[in-house]
């Protein structure tokens, strides 16, 4: 079963609300009718409540089942207002400026997110990702033990016998430039961590070079992924985590099971790999945008944050419609604990 559709079930049984800061942005607005449609839970547009009425009136989207809230006008606004004055970050900010922060649509949604007035969130559609990820590093928590947050790509292929039914999770391909040995252990670990408790399946991580096992490297981005494969390992053994890792490799080593073997691979992980963590943002960012231009039948979800203490979708100025479904009923599996999934979800 695709991996959207998996998880559409699984929120159907668990229903989330779904918060997006580009309530106005007809691509969510449209993404919001199918999650609401599939009752996969309720959707809130966040903006101006006369132009989304107005918009989806145009495109003759109904808008029943989803709520339309304009920041300044919401019950909670006075109070998120004053939560927001109360975090360190923003303690030097005036009164007035503050108020107007509050009020744009990303930083009253992340504080509806950071109050539990809502599950999960997407944004990204009509904002840069350096304009996103400030507010959202500023008020959404890392993980206890995670120092690096960094972003996973889902790439749905529909290649039976390739990552996980067909799925595979990248990162990082939107947050860290050039990680040090220590952030890419972080990236390995939180991102095979989230693809795992997504798809109930065990991660292998491959962690990516450009050669393959070299027994005396002297390149520093071979020596740094090197190092970092011995970190995550090191971490799996000592934190007794339900996954594996190999690298240095090269991703077609990572990924073919013939190409593994004349390679001399022995590994679970070699030619099996379902999690792929790259060097570095060039290569992450380039391979992700590259898969998403040449292929109609490959679809890409995301960015999903990583690292983070509530589920974060950034996803791209140029996420269709279906994109950012899909990131969002990701964004909301992810919110489902899964001590409360039926027999039947997990297989």
């Amino acid at each position: 079963m695709p991996l959207i559709k998996k998880l559409s079930v699984r929120l159907q049984n668990h229903p989330k609300r779904l918060i997006y800061p580009d309530g106005e942005d007809i691509r969510v607005i449209k993404a919001a009718r199918q999650f609401a449609t599939r009752k996969l839970g309720v959707p809130i547009l966040v903006g101006d409540k006369d132009a989304i009425v107005a918009r989806a009136s145009e495109n003759d989207v109904r808008l029943d089942g989803i709520k339309v809230v304009t920041p300044r006008d919401s019950d909670d606004f006075e109070i998120l207002l004053k939560i927001m004055s109360g975090l360190p970050v923003f303690r030097d900010i005036g009164a007035s400026q503050l108020q107007s922060m509050a009020a744009q649509p990303l930083y009253y949604a992340l504080l509806m997110l950071a109050t539990n007035r809502c599950d999960a969130m997407v944004t990204g559609a009509s904002t840069s990702t350096v304009n996103s990820l400030r507010p959202i590093f500023q008020i959404i928590s890392r993980q206890k033990g995670v120092s690096t947050a960094s972003s996973m790509m889902i790439v749905s292929t529909g290649i039976e016998g390739l990552g996980i039914d067909g799925d595979l999770f990248m990162s990082d391909c939107g947050v860290v430039a050039d990680p040090t040995q220590d952030q890419l252990c972080d990236i390995a670990i939180t991102t095979a961590t989230l693809a795992g408790n997504i798809t109930l399946a065990r991660p292998k991580i491959a962690m990516l070079s450009f050669v393959t096992k070299t027994p005396n490297p002297k390149n520093p981005s071979v020596l740094k992924v090197k190092a970092a494969t011995a970190l995550v390992h090191s971490k799996i053994i000592s934190e007794r985590l339900d996954m594996e890792v190999d690298g240095e490799l090269q991703v077609d080593a990572a990924l073919r099971p013939d190409v593994a073997a004349q390679k001399g691979l022995s590994s679970s992980v070699a030619g099996h790999a379902n999690v792929l963590i790259f060097p570095d943002l060039n290569s992450g960012n380039i391979t992700s945008k590259m898969l998403q231009s040449v292929s109609s039948t490959i679809r890409c979800y995301g960015q999903i944050l990583t690292g983070l203490v509530k589920p974060v979708g950034e996803i791209s100025r140029g996420a269709t419609e279906d994109d950012i479904f899909g990131t969002s009923v990701v964004v909301g599996a992810q919110a489902v604990d899964r001590r409360f999934l039926s027999i039947e979800e997990m297989l």
